[in-house]
This record gives structure tokens, C-alpha cells and sequence, in this order.
């Protein structure tokens, strides 16, 4: 270990770094990520300094006694393979004792993922598109801005092992961003946001019931994107109906995660799980 390296908790302007070293791993956060991630667990961030600069990055966001998430997990290129990343690894850790940990992480990673006891629950594929849909011109898709708020954080506890009102309440309100919801005999039944990012744009959530209402939120939200910029969306292996959603729109896989978990999967409903909200919180 280096002399004068020390982990602890990350400032606010220390998140934002991390976000920073991020895009230029070609993670492309979006806009706002810095703020939305923070909003969910401000403890949940940690870095390593040397010397007292940061030279390493990871969050592992509690969301409730039961769960956490593991990502940014970041060195910098000139001081990797020192250990410094594996000793704040293992501070990060030992903050959710106690709790399954989540992550999704590069397949490259797995052997050292599993050796911490992290195994595999299924494959998210990254796939680009480009906006310039048409809206759907369905009485069924409104603005989620106007559902009320704990019917989102309930509906969208089943697509997410744990509770996470803070993080949504930042997440579905941030700027440079568009939510769209399906309502159907009165009750929610799907919902989706895409948001603005250092390139291009990203929809995650997309959550839904069934494969139209998958199809109609996706085409409501890349209306809102440029027909010259791109879109992404992270999608499950494991759900086909996303698969062939993608693949219906001309979309190209360009990067993919492996989603790992300590002890068995926790139950979420994947067959409607369309779009992950984000690699880095869950």
C-alpha cells in the first residue's frame, strides 16, 4: 500500500469528480447524475486520496437495511494496480454489512467480482438508436410528472429490490429530462424517463406490464430526443420482449454489463423490466 493513502466519505464536489473520471472511462453519465446519485444515499460515496488528492472512487448506496448498490468503482489509470482500488473495495463493503449488494460491472471483472462473492443474475446490453420518433397519439400516455408520486415509487417497486423514494424524487424531477407514464383503467401500468447525457441520451427506467406499452412509452420518449442524436437503452438478457423492442427500432448493442449479486437474485419482475434506470445506482 502506498504510504499516505487514506479512505473516507466524499464531499459533494468529490461525487461530482467521480463523475467526472466516469465519463472519461466512456461511461457517459448523463447531466445530472452527480446530484441525483448523491440524493440517494449522501454516506453512500467514498474515495481514496493520496496525499490527500483523490485518486479513487466507489459508491455503495443503501437504500434500506436490507439492500445496497456498488459502482464508480474507479482508479485512475496512473495509479491502478497498487491495491489502492481493493482497499477502498473493502471500505466500501464493510459500509453494507449486513445488506445484498447489487452491482453491474464490466464481464471482465467477473472472476474478481465472484471472488468477493458477487455472482452472476443475467446480462444487460447496452443498445444506441436515434430519436426522432412520433409520439404515439395514445390517450394513455401522459406526463408522468402528473402521476401522483407515491403511486410511481409503488409501481416501481417491483421492477427494483428495494424502496428508494429519495433517489426517485431527485431522479424523475431532474432538469434536461422528460418522464412519460401509461395509464390504463385508472391505474399505472408503466414508465419510462430519458435523460440528456455527456453524449446523446439515455431512457432508463422504461418499466412496464406489457410489450406495447413498452413500445408506446419508448416511442413517446425518443420523440423528445433529436432524430440526429443518439439514444440508448440498457436492457435485461433475460427479457426477449426488450430484446426484440430494440431490435424492432434498428438498435445496436455497443456495450454490455454483467448484473451481479451477493447471495441468490432478489425477486424483481423482469419479463417487465425494459430499461435499467443506471449501471452505476441499480
Amino acid at each position: 500500500m502506498e504510504a499516505g493513502y487514506a479512505t473516507r466519505t466524499m464531499t459533494r464536489e468529490e461525487v461530482a469528480l467521480a463523475i467526472g473520471w466516469a465519463a472519461r472511462e466512456g461511461w457517459n453519465p448523463g447531466l445530472h447524475d452527480a446530484e441525483t446519485f448523491r440524493a440517494a444515499d449522501p454516506e453512500g460515496f467514498f474515495v481514496g486520496t493520496l496525499q490527500g488528492e483523490p485518486v479513487a472512487s466507489i459508491s455503495v448506496v443503501r437504500y434500506e437495511p436490507g439492500f445496497a448498490f456498488l459502482g464508480l468503482y474507479i482508479v485512475r489509470p496512473e495509479w491502478r494496480g497498487r491495491g489502492l482500488g481493493w482497499a477502498l473495495w473493502q471500505h466500501g463493503m464493510a459500509s453494507a454489512a449486513g445488506r445484498q449488494v447489487g452491482l453491474d460491472g464490466v464481464p471482465a471483472q467477473q472472476p474478481n467480482y465472484r471472488k468477493s462473492g458477487f455472482e452472476l443474475a443475467w446480462r444487460n446490453m447496452r443498445h444506441e438508436g436515434r430519436g426522432g420518433a412520433s409520439a404515439p397519439a395514445d390517450a394513455r400516455i401522459v406526463d408522468l410528472a402528473g402521476v401522483p408520486f407515491a403511486a410511481v415509487c409503488a409501481y416501481d417497486r417491483a421492477y427494483f429490490p428495494a424502496e428508494r423514494t429519495a433517489f426517485l424524487r431527485a431522479w424523475l424531477a431532474q432538469p434536461d429530462a422528460a418522464g412519460r407514464a401509461w395509464i390504463e383503467d385508472g391505474r399505472l401500468q408503466g414508465y419510462g424517463l430519458v435523460r440528456r447525457c455527456r453524449s446523446g441520451w439515455k431512457i432508463g427506467p422504461l418499466f412496464a406490464e406489457r410489450e406495447a406499452i413498452a413500445e408506446g412509452l419508448y416511442l413517446a420518449l425518443c420523440s423528445r430526443v433529436g432524430a440526429d442524436e443518439a439514444v440508448c437503452l440498457d436492457l435485461p438478457e433475460s427479457n426477449p420482449a426488450a430484446l426484440a423492442l430494440a431490435q424492432r427500432h434498428g438498435m445496436r448493442m455497443v456495450f454490455e454489463t454483467a448484473r451481479m449479486y451477493t447471495g441468490r437474485p432478489p425477486p424483481v419482475t423482469l419479463h417487465g423490466l425494459y430499461g435499467i434506470t443506471t449501471f452505476e445506482l441499480g
